[in-house]
């Protein structure tokens, strides 16, 4: 009873804050997005109120509040405008990895650590965070806005790739060899391959499944069929984020709007426990010794994000300010690079875990807050409509 009566004080505790920290960010005129990563910082073991009885409970919540943030992007597009979009847009994901992973690596050498550790801190500054953006885009109204989709195609190959690297990069951290990481990026090439070939090809199906009269129905039968799939995807290396963003693309854009009207509510909520888990997972006193040589990694690698978004949006025909727009959205990090710094820390690597900590904390609040001032910095004298 006393571990109930705890968990229930510290939840109602973690709402009341959220709830505060949202409505400043809207007074603001900012996205909460920033404000729930730095309240984990209050916190947690040591901090100003731990959340010890919660913490598994918002752990979990931390995790379903990915699935639903990439279903709900999913939902924003069919599986053929998807496959058009990366068909479109590989030259861009290839821009995207040189000016991002192959920096990283080059800068963990200089740092001294192992090609392994360096192998690692590469994926940790390539990839973008869909969770954080796939949410930012919606609270800055521009998901409709020209640059989006090419935004949306550079997350998506990250996530695929992601899908590939992942398997590659547990095998070399576990100190084995080519041929082994050829084996590892074989067999989730195939499941990611599966999958998307299920969702081109099927939707018609899923939307008969989902269809029902009551609300309820349809949340538990969404939510059912998306945590399934991402456990599946997750357990054989794609991902649980690649495997809930397929599940979304393969719902019929007739049955999607009242999927988003739905599960909006609910992906809030739990989105809010994923944004605040960041917070958590950092400890300020490994942070501090590290913060010179990462403010200098996150002043590069905006730039390098910026040229990523910039090509791609250049891609799409899209003028100056959208592609800028493009590329502010692309420099936030988060729940990826997280995971790719946990495989590291397990491996033995812990220096990258405090290098991991500082650069996702710096850019997943530099990043919004740069996405969301981008058109005021570059042009005051902006029009409201998308150019």
């Amino acid at each position: 009873m006393q571990h109930l009566s705890l968990l229930l004080i510290e939840l109602g505790i973690l709402f009341a804050v959220l709830s505060g920290l949202g409505l400043l960010a809207h007074r603001l005129g900012l996205s909460p997005i920033p404000f729930y990563l730095l309240s984990g910082l209050l916190f947690g073991e040591g901090r100003l109120l731990p959340v010890n009885a919660a913490g598994p409970f918002v752990e979990a919540g931390a995790e379903i509040g990915v699935i639903l943030l990439l279903l709900l992007l999913g939902l924003e597009f069919s599986a053929t405008e998807l496959m058009h979009s990366l068909q479109r847009h590989r030259s861009s994901g290839l821009v995207d990895f040189l000016l991002n992973a192959v920096p990283g690596f080059l800068f963990g050498l200089l740092l001294g650590l192992p090609w392994q550790a360096a192998l690692a801190l590469s994926g940790v500054i390539w990839v973008s965070s869909s969770g954080i953006i796939a949410r930012l885009l919606d609270d800055l109204g521009r998901l409709g806005n020209r640059e989006t989709p090419a935004v949306l195609s550079v997350l998506v190959l990250e996530d695929i790739a992601m899908a590939l690297y992942l398997p590659m990069l547990v095998v070399f951290l576990s100190g084995g060899g080519a041929w082994q990481a050829a084996g590892g990026v074989a067999l989730a090439l195939g499941a990611v391959s599966l999958i998307l070939a299920a969702a081109h090809k099927a939707g018609h199906r899923v939307g008969r499944l989902l269809a029902h009269p009551q609300d309820e129905q349809v949340m538990l039968r969404l939510l059912g069929i998306a945590l399934v799939v991402a456990g599946i995807a997750e357990g054989v290396g794609a991902g649980a984020a690649v495997g809930s963003f397929l599940v979304g693309i393969a719902i019929p854009q007739s049955f999607a709007d009242r999927a988003r009207q739905i599960l909006s509510p609910l992906r809030d909520l739990f989105a809010a426990f994923f944004f605040l888990t960041f917070g958590l997972s950092i400890s300020l006193a490994d942070v501090v010794p590290v913060l010179p040589a990462v403010l200098l990694l996150a002043v590069v690698t905006t730039a390098t994000k910026i040229g990523s978004g910039w090509y791609a949006a250049g891609k799409e025909g899209v003028h100056l300010r959208g592609r800028l727009r493009a590329g502010a959205a692309l420099t936030t990090r988060g729940e990826f690079s997280v995971i790719i710094a946990g495989l590291a820390v397990s491996a033995g690597y812990t220096t990258v875990g405090p290098l991991a900590a500082a650069y996702v904390l710096i850019l997943a609040v530099a990043g919004p807050v740069l996405t969301r001032f981008i058109d005021s910095w570059t042009d005051p004298n902006r029009r409201k409509r998308p150019t």
